[in-house]
């Protein structure tokens, strides 16, 4: 048997039910590389908590389905009593009475939470180093970024940290650093996840989903957190359960690939790569041809001028009053208070998107900027509608570009946005997308992006895995494991 922390969580399960391994055999591995965190994937963890509830798990006449298998969670869920930041600084400290229901979910069903990861403050950025608190190193290349929003997650999987985590995308922050990692990372179904316990950065966009370095254990995790849930009304009732993919050929699937992704802005490696994946797939039996998304071409714009509009809304909240960051230092009255705290309190990114979204809400702005966002919004969702008329999935590349070099983009917001060029026109439709690795471009992993109508959710799956079987791509990062 491979060694505890180099187990899928799919061979953890199996080792456990052998009797091969016990929960805390899993957890010790994990809390031993997580300790020894040398790619600051991680914001908090708490070890004694981790091993009781190991221990509990080891003690049941019965496992519960997940069994003990360690998870990471990024640190925008709440987690009851384990500190929860966001990644900012206006939240240092800040303990939460109650845990998101994802969690939660998992947690009842036996999963043991060994850490809070590291992510872009408040979830905006591609690079991770956005951090109030430490920047993410890619377990490829350390001198490079892991992607972001979700890049300690994403890190913490490639790392052999965890067998697998939680993320939260918006637009595009599972799937990029999952690219950016060579592991898997999918985003449901808007809607299929409930956001309850998720701190809020875009709402009509937000959705919580999983990173693995295998299809099937992202298609596992999935399917425990899945649902409506009564504390978030945009949840969703889930007719079909997801179940685990063994697809082993893609005859009778219909693939589209969309033009606007494949040319310019995007790497010859990356181009390369992904073209290598579009040969298997025709070798696999599916029909390939050129699709187009007229509108996908608007999507940054669209992006943030929304997001940040949501932005705006939701971080008005934060004002150092009941919870996180309080300033004993501040003279004055109230707003005085309000401009200190939030004015120490956000990095320079959220105080960007901040005022990018007041001004677009802003009267005498409203309608020329963030009504006709919305508009395009809409067009960019018919135009996916009109695409799935034809076939069945949608590829493109994950990201444009492999892990660029730590501090190449910080500077320069522009390009660090256009990160997201190839996610953000999926999760401006609502429609579900995962990311798997395709091969490597100099050295570093190259993702691709399938996406499928609402609720397709177990076809991906099976398209996945059935291409990931085929592609053989070893997720180790060199010298890690």
């Amino acid at each position: 048997m491979s060694a505890p922390h180099e187990l899928t969580a799919e061979q953890c399960l199996a080792a456990l039910r052998s009797g091969d391994t016990t929960a805390t055999d899993l957890v010790e591995a994990a809390l031993a590389r997580v300790e020894d965190d040398r790619w600051g994937s991680f914001l908090a963890h708490d070890a004694d908590r981790a091993r009781e509830r190991a221990r509990e798990i080891d003690a049941m006449p019965e496992r519960p389905p997940l069994g003990g298998v360690p998870i990471a969670i990024k640190d925008a869920l709440s987690t009851r009593d384990l500190p929860t930041t966001s990644g900012s600084k206006i939240l240092e400290g800040f303990r939460p009475v109650y845990t998101a229901t994802c969690v939660d979910r998992l947690e009842r069903a036996g999963a043991i939470v060994i850490g809070k990861t590291n992510m872009d403050e408040f979830a905006m950025g591609s690079s991770t180093e956005n951090s109030a608190y430490q920047v993410t190193r890619n377990p490829w290349d350390a001198e490079r970024v892991p992607g972001g929003s979700s890049g300690g997650s994403a890190a913490a999987v490639a790392a052999f940290q965890a067998p697998w985590a939680l993320g939260s995308d918006t637009g595009g922050s599972i799937r990029q650093p999952a690219a950016l990692c060579g592991i898997v990372g999918m985003k449901p179904t808007y809607g299929a996840v409930s956001r309850y316990g998720l701190i809020a950065f875009a709402s009509s966009l937000d959705q919580v989903g999983p990173f693995a370095r295998t299809v099937r254990d992202s298609a596992l995790l999935l399917s425990h957190i899945v649902g409506r849930d009564e504390m978030d009304s945009t949840s969703l009732d889930w007719a079909e359960p997801i179940r685990l993919p063994e697809a082993t050929d893609l005859r009778g699937v219909r693939v589209g690939v969309v033009e606007e992704l494949m040319g310019e802005g995007i790497e010859p490696g990356v181009r390369a790569a992904v073209e290598v994946a579009f040969d298997r797939v025709r070798d696999m039996g599916a029909t390939i041809e050129r699709v187009s998304l007229p509108t996908s071409g608007y999507g940054i714009a669209t992006y943030y001028l929304l997001a940040p509009a949501e932005c705006s809304a939701n971080l008005a909240r934060f004002d150092g009053i009941r919870y996180g960051a309080h300033l004993d230092d501040v003279a004055g009255d109230l707003l005085e208070h309000y401009e200190q705290v939030r004015g120490r309190g956000f990095g320079p990114e959220v105080k960007r998107r901040i005022m990018l979204g007041t001004f677009a809400l802003a009267s005498g702005y409203y309608d020329a900027y963030y009504v006709r966002a919305q508009k395009v919004r809409t067009l960019i969702r018919r135009d996916f509608e009109a695409a799935f008329a034809k076939v069945d999935y949608l590829m493109s590349p994950t990201s444009p570009t492999t892990a660029f070099p730590l501090g190449e983009r910080v500077s320069d917001p522009y390009s660090m946005y256009l990160s997201d060029v190839c996610t953000i026109p999926v999760s401006l439709a609502g429609i579900p997308a995962i990311s798997i690795p395709c091969g490597l471009s100099e050295g570093l992993p190259v993702g691709l992006q399938i996406a499928g109508p609402a609720f397709s959710e177990n076809g991906l799956f099976d398209v996945a895995y059935a291409l990931e079987q085929a592609l053989a791509f070893d997720p180790s990062p060199p010298g890690v494991a």
